[in-house]
């Protein structure tokens, strides 16, 4: 980005961002409470995330609006903007390390579902278990990288100290390594998890691309590392714009990719709901009276059916495995 005010940019990619994910929530949890009738650890998960995300975003627009992306010539004379950009950054970052952390155990449960493999399952774990530990250890550092804890936005009117940006960077790199190999070990691993199911190759491509769209997010991770170095700034605020837009679009990606693996029903029940309307637009045209006597009985027949597809839906969600979870 230019050097100009990079305040708007923040708010406006944070808020699509979020929307994309908050529908993609939405839609998994319809597809889990009403089509399949099962709504299990990954899912609330999922949903946990999301309602740390929306503290996240919550956080990103407050720090925008008071002194993230700002200028320094715009904050050289506001110092309370500057000290709500810096508690809002500091509370942000924290969110997102939660949020993240949680999105990811959740898509690895819903992965253990497919699999059958011991050699896959340990991957898996070894994942969760990974991405837990490096996401704990980050967020003590997050939380205590200043002392006292409140010099991290009081830095202006207070004594204290906060640790060497060299050695907190470390700390970063080494999450962002270890964020994005969970990631991409994530979104490959459905190619062998699928690829031994009988099923045709082109629903093998399908259902693998679906489920191996957690890639995505690792994007945002290898993005923002070479934005990294730019904490060093002595304009922390305006030169880390791009950190903050790399954070917000990982885990709203994130918990984007977890949902839309799950709502492969509904684009079923939709597909079939759209070839239907041809028919029964031919039939109202070959039987006028008789349509407009079975109006009622239509309705009622239409709320049968979508219930009875429903039902036969729900167990196909994905192929399930001998020992999948229900």
């Amino acid at each position: 980005m230019g050097s100009g005010n990079n305040s708007n940019a923040l708010i406006i990619v944070t808020a699509v961002f979020f929307g994309i994910s908050l529908v993609a929530v939405c839609l998994r949890c319809f597809v889990r409470l009403r089509i399949v009738h099962a709504f299990g650890c990954d899912d609330a998960l999922i949903v946990t995330a999301m309602v740390f995300n929306v503290g996240f975003a919550t956080c990103t627009f407050l720090s925008a609006s008071s002194g993230t992306g700002k200028t320094p010539e715009y904050l050289a004379t506001r110092p309370d903007d500057v000290r709500r950009g810096f508690l809002f950054w500091w509370l942000g970052q924290i969110i997102y390390i939660i949020t993240v952390t949680i999105a990811r155990l959740s898509i690895a449960i819903t992965l253990l579902r497919l699999t059958v493999e011991r050699i896959h399952k340990w991957i898996l774990y070894g994942v969760m278990a990974l991405s837990t530990a490096v996401g704990i250890v980050f967020l003590f550092f997050a939380i205590f990288q200043c002392q006292p804890v409140s010099y991290y936005w009081n830095r202006l009117w207070m004594e204290g100290h906060c640790l060497d940006m060299n050695s907190l960077l470390g700390v970063v790199y080494m999450y962002s390594a270890v964020a994005a190999a969970c990631d991409f070990t994530m979104g490959l691993l459905p190619v062998a998890l699928i690829w031994r199911l009988q099923m045709d190759n082109r629903t093998k491509l399908a259902v693998a691309g679906i489920l191996g769209i957690g890639c995505i997010a690792s994007a945002a991770v290898i993005v923002r590392i070479p934005f990294l170095s730019s904490a060093k700034s002595p304009d922390f605020l305006h030169a880390t714009t791009q950190i903050s837009i790399c954070s917000n679009v990982e885990a709203c990606l994130g918990i984007t990719a977890g949902s839309l693996a799950t709502v492969r029903p509904i684009i079923r029940m939709w597909s079939r709901m759209a070839s239907s309307i041809p028919s029964q637009h031919s039939l109202i045209a070959s039987h006028p009276i008789a349509s407009k006597r079975r109006g009622t009985v239509d309705s009622r027949e239409d709320a049968t059916s979508y219930s009875t597809y429903a039902s036969h839906t729900a167990p196909s969600q994905w192929p399930q495995s001998p020992n999948s979870m229900a």
